[in-house]
């Protein structure tokens, strides 16, 4: 089969032909795959930046978020079957550890990454679990919801739990309208009633986000720390999720921030810069946020199902992954890019 693949870093990434991945244990599940979001975590795996936490040996398949069809399962298999259209939760877990035990399967003590540490999904088909494998509503396609699979998923983890803590007449500022962006500002007017007011540099992302939900939109050309106090009487917002990290975009959503606000740390680059007395004083919170769970995933579907969450794509067929990660990287793309084998 053809697949995408990392073979050096800072170096382009390569289509090759490898062998195609079989069954191998009871409850593995080969997924021919419809659709592979590309990340922007893509780029950052070619800068090397990965190499150390990650540990994978190269070449290996980059990709991981995948949603597809069944292509052929395990003898102990039974929550999907052959033919049956799926997304795939990106990590592949143990369901023993303390962690999945308690539902936290991000955190799992024993999983495996597609496209992060082993052979992911810019391929034609993939080895992942039957615990990975969420069906999809007869309404929803693989190349519809693929990147929902980690970028959206990540958004909608970070959403559910400023969403928790949000009251009507809160303000929640959200940095950053694009790719996780997007996805974010919808899961947050479908799960809360605060005021969701949207930064970003580009207005056609704005305009993009006013579309989806977002009550307040503001250009970040420099004075938006101002408009949002000023939109907040001098306080700042209850809540800040900040898609970006980087860039100066956390020395300036802290100024953003309500004392005994929360700020959601979703994007990533830069270091947090904040003194501790700052932090006491004004008791204010920092949240990580990384992919969400099995569940999360789940009840992103469920949102998606029923049009309340929809992926703006710009779509490539695999030949074309160079082309959708120059984009990505140049900024080209509105909302995802997706890869079509």
């Amino acid at each position: 089969m053809k697949a995408v693949q990392v073979t050096g870093y800072h170096r382009n990434l390569e289509l090759r032909d490898v062998d195609e991945p079989k069954v191998a244990g009871p409850l593995d599940v080969v997924v021919k795959v419809g659709a592979a979001g590309v990340c922007r975590t893509d780029l950052h795996i070619l800068e090397g930046q990965w190499a150390e936490k990650s540990g994978v040996a190269l070449p290996y398949t980059i990709g991981h978020e995948n949603a597809g069809w069944v292509h052929a399962v395990g003898d102990a298999v039974t929550n999907v079957s052959v033919g049956d259209k799926v997304i795939l939760h990106p990590l592949i877990t143990c369901g023993l550890c303390r962690a999945c035990r308690r539902g936290d399967d991000v955190h799992c003590e024993q999983s495996d990454f597609p496209g992060i540490d082993t052979n992911g999904g810019y391929a034609e088909y993939l080895r992942t679990s039957a615990r990975s494998c969420v069906k999809l509503a007869d309404n929803l396609e693989p190349a519809d919801v693929a990147a929902l699979a980690d970028a959206g998923l990540t958004a909608q983890h970070a959403a559910a739990k400023a969403a928790k803590l949000l009251r009507p007449g809160d303000v929640c500022v959200i940095i950053g309208a694009g790719g996780l962006g997007h996805i974010g500002v919808q899961c947050l007017k479908a799960m809360s009633a605060a005021t969701l007011v949207v930064l970003d540099r580009n207005p056609a992302a704005l305009a993009l986000a006013k579309e989806i939900g977002a009550d307040v939109t503001i250009v970040a050309d420099g004075s938006h720390v101002d408009a949002v106090l000023d939109l907040t009487c001098g306080h700042g917002a209850e809540a800040v999720v900040d898609f970006v990290g980087e860039g100066g975009a956390t020395a300036e959503g802290v100024r953003m921030l309500r004392r005994a606000g929360n700020y959601y740390v979703v994007g990533y680059g830069e270091n947090l810069d904040v003194p501790t007395i700052d932090i006491i004083s004004t008791e204010i919170n920092f949240v990580g946020n990384l992919v969400g769970s099995y569940s999360d995933l789940q009840d992103l579907m469920v949102l998606a199902a029923r049009g309340d969450v929809k992926l703006h794509t710009a779509r490539y067929r695999l030949d074309d992954f160079q082309q959708a990660i120059d984009d990505l990287s140049a900024g080209r793309v509105r909302g995802r890019a997706i890869l079509i084998p």
